[in-house]
């Protein structure tokens, strides 16, 4: 197959970090080639150099596609050439219709008049493509993030796409949805379509890559050819971290004591249709030193349920009681679960998390302020040696504390959250999807965390819709289907096809 591009030795640099250092690979027309590795090696800065989002001038080397070297000023350019990013953050106006957001900014019509007759036929065309069956009139805010996903690849295809960028297509998918977009991308490639994929799920890679490039510290380490053999996810994490990891979770030893939080027929109806409850007389328990696991399908109602314990962030309450030590608590907003020792890392970091304005220490200070402060006022010394002192235990990759939190690769964003609620001191720890769009690597470290905060006796739930991560970190594990919890089983009876039984049902347990 001839080449269709060749990046030639990128250099990329921002204030005080060199981002990518030296980076060369070549892409076949054709093939489905993955870019591998750590959070901060510098994958998605690579694919905003090529897709012109770091314009022609702001980096050094040469980007060539189809044989001519290109000097993308914005992506617009790099659209009429043939090439499309899909960011992981979707790129789509919830409040227009698919057809909209199909063509938006390549509107289908003449002499500046829409022809919305012809648009639609088309997001007709490009729907079925993609596996889609909603009507093209159907607002991006009615649809979920699978369906979401199809539609921005729908919107590449409008531009008459010959090289197809996509960053963490699946880390908000489920495993169904998962699959079907990555048959989707095969079939592209059946159609002639080259693709670039990043992911951090290595199964994934190993599927569907004809190659992977993998970049460390911002430089290219290797080029595999997964075709030809001999490449598995150890090897691909081999070339990733510079070292095999043997275990994919950390040793540890659990300490269990008494159980120290419980919850009681907890009840939460939907915030806009009173008629639906998200909660349904939910009843659950928290040991000290525990890791506890909650399991269920996308929209099963595990945040749900978080959010609302949290402080009563999500729905409206209808019933239920929280205790802590024996003794009622009241949860009624975040101030009250936060004194009342409660913390929570949200399943999105960046909208709920942190402030993307915000620096390193201001972020890990900003839920326990209370402990800093004189009279009300922060002490700017205690700031910085509170925000430092958590940068060096969590190992958080960043010039200095004074750095942006917008400037830092996924996972040392979430080591940040963490350290903005182990700060808070909790005595119990909700953490959901607390690894999500994250490296091995990185995932590692943060499963060394979690078990140094149970070792510490402080109770840990444990949302995620990885089942090997539950079955690896968990001490016991609750199944949630359609907002009812449905099983409770123990680290040692729990398995993937015992836990889907009980995510995929409607029997309670007994």
């Amino acid at each position: 197959m001839p080449t269709i591009l060749e990046m030639r030795s990128i250099t990329k640099e921002f204030p005080g970090v060199i981002a990518l250092s030296d980076v060369s690979m070549s892409v076949k027309a054709g093939e489905i080639h993955a870019i591998c590795g750590e959070n901060g090696a510098g994958k998605s800065t690579l694919m905003k150099v090529l897709s012109g989002v770091y314009p022609f001038g702001t980096y050094s080397g040469d980007v060539v596609f189809h044989d001519q070297v290109m000097r993308f000023s914005n992506i617009r350019q790099s659209e009429a050439a043939g090439i499309a990013i899909i960011h992981q953050e979707l790129a789509l106006i919830p409040e227009l219709s698919i057809t909209e957001n199909i063509f938006l900014g390549n509107e289908q019509g003449r002499f500046g008049v829409i022809d919305w007759v012809e648009a639609q036929k088309e997001a007709q065309d490009l729907l079925a493509r993609v596996g889609l069956t909603d009507d093209p009139d159907t607002k991006i805010k009615s649809i979920g993030v699978g369906k979401q996903q199809l539609v921005e690849i729908a919107k590449a295809l409008a531009k008459s796409v010959k090289l197809l960028i996509l960053d963490e297509p699946t880390a908000a998918l489920n495993e169904a949805e998962s699959q079907h977009l990555l048959e989707l991308i095969v079939g592209l490639k059946g159609k002639g379509v080259t693709s670039i994929m990043i992911s951090h799920k290595l199964n994934e890679i190993e599927q569907i890559a004809d190659t992977i490039t993998i970049l460390r510290d911002g430089k290219t380490i290797e080029t595999l050819d997964v075709r030809g053999g001999d490449v598995d996810e150890d090897r691909i994490i081999r070339g990733m971290v510079g070292r095999s990891l043997e275990s994919r979770f950390p040793d540890r030893t659990p300490k269990i004591g008494d159980v120290f939080f419980e919850v009681k027929n907890w009840t939460v109806q939907h915030p806009l249709d009173s008629s639906r409850l998200v909660c349904k007389d939910e009843n659950f328990t928290v040991r000290k030193g525990e890791i506890v696991g909650f399991a269920g399908l996308m929209g099963a109602g595990r945040t749900e349920l978080a959010m609302s314990l949290f402080g009563h962030s999500y729905g409206t309450f209808v019933s239920g009681k929280v205790y802590k030590d024996g003794k009622e608590i009241r949860v009624n907003n975040v101030g009250q679960a936060i004194e009342h020792g409660i913390g929570y890392v949200s399943e999105d970091r960046k909208a709920l998390g942190l402030n993307l304005l915000d620096t390193i220490k201001r972020a890990t200070v900003s839920a326990g302020l209370k402990k800093i402060s004189r009279a009300g006022v922060v002490s700017e010394i205690e700031e910085y040696e509170v925000s430092e002192r958590y940068l060096k235990t969590l190992r958080t990759k960043a010039t200095s504390v004074d750095e942006g939190v917008n400037n830092l690769s996924g996972g040392n964003q979430q080591k940040v959250v963490l350290s903005k609620w182990m700060f808070t001191d909790p005595d119990l720890l909700i953490l959901d999807e607390p690894t999500r769009g994250i490296d091995v690597g990185a995932k590692y470290e943060i499963y060394g965390i979690i078990n140094q905060l149970a070792a510490q006796g402080k109770g840990i739930v444990l949302i995620s819709s990885e089942l090997p991560e539950l079955l690896g970190m968990s001490d016991r594990i609750y199944t949630i289907f359609e907002g009812s919890i449905t099983n409770e089983l123990t680290a040692q009876e729990a398995n993937p096809e015992s836990l889907m039984v009980s995510m995929t049902s409607k029997r309670t347990r007994a």
